[in-house]
């Protein structure tokens, strides 16, 4: 089981926070390797589960999980999913920290879990919370005058992540430009905009409501 865990490993890129700008925080790596680290112990014992356990309920050697929980791992998205069937939770839990209420992730940003196995690799945009229900749109849109939303129901919360061209998204009074690949996530249930910047923008929306 050693051997075949050798070729874990779990890239992070730096995931910028806020509206996008140079000046906001930056998440390290060693942060996020830590942030998993925490997430295991805390749902290890939420789950009442020794390490030995839920090592063998994941199909780990004990020495590697106590290496994960130590900070020392570098987990695979193999890896952390057979941890977090284990623990009978998602696996997002394990990976998304806690997000400000606007947030912007650029192509190339954010936490990557690499397959051991195959040519994949996964970046976690959101966690759904519990309870939500989420609605996913494709939308096609051209420069001109922007799409103005009214505020939706409380606790909704909207998803963009932009396919395509080039686009301002987010609250009305202070959206962010978005390019191919960009992501943002910011209330619903405030007014919003979205405003395509070149001909052929398209991007995909994911509604989520409470």
């Amino acid at each position: 089981m050693d051997r075949v865990r050798q070729a874990e490993r779990i890239d992070f890129w730096s995931e910028q926070v806020g509206n996008g700008s140079a000046s906001e925080g930056v998440r390290e790596p060693s942060d996020l390797i830590g942030l998993i680290a925490g997430a295991i112990r805390r749902e290890r014992a939420r789950a009442g589960l020794s390490l030995t356990e839920l090592a063998r309920r994941a199909g780990l050697a004990k020495s590697t999980l106590s290496q994960l929980e130590s900070g020392a791992g570098n987990p695979s998205v193999e890896t952390l999913w057979a941890l977090g069937t284990a623990l009978g939770v998602p696996f997002s839990l394990l990976v998304d920290p806690p997000r400000p209420d606007v947030r912007v992730i650029r192509a190339g940003e954010g936490p990557v879990a690499h397959s051991e196995q195959a040519g994949y690799a996964a970046t976690l945009l959101a966690s759904c919370p519990p309870n939500a229900r989420r609605d996913v749109y494709r939308i096609v849109a051209r420069p001109g005058t922007p799409r103005l939303s009214a505020a939706h129901p409380p606790g909704t919360t909207e998803h963009v992540v932009l396919s395509s061209g080039r686009a301002l998204a987010g609250p009305a009074e202070e959206p962010t430009e978005l390019g191919p690949g960009d992501y943002v996530t910011y209330p619903g249930d405030t007014p919003h905009i979205f405003q395509a910047l070149r001909a052929g923008t398209t991007a995909v929306f994911v509604m989520e409501h409470l």
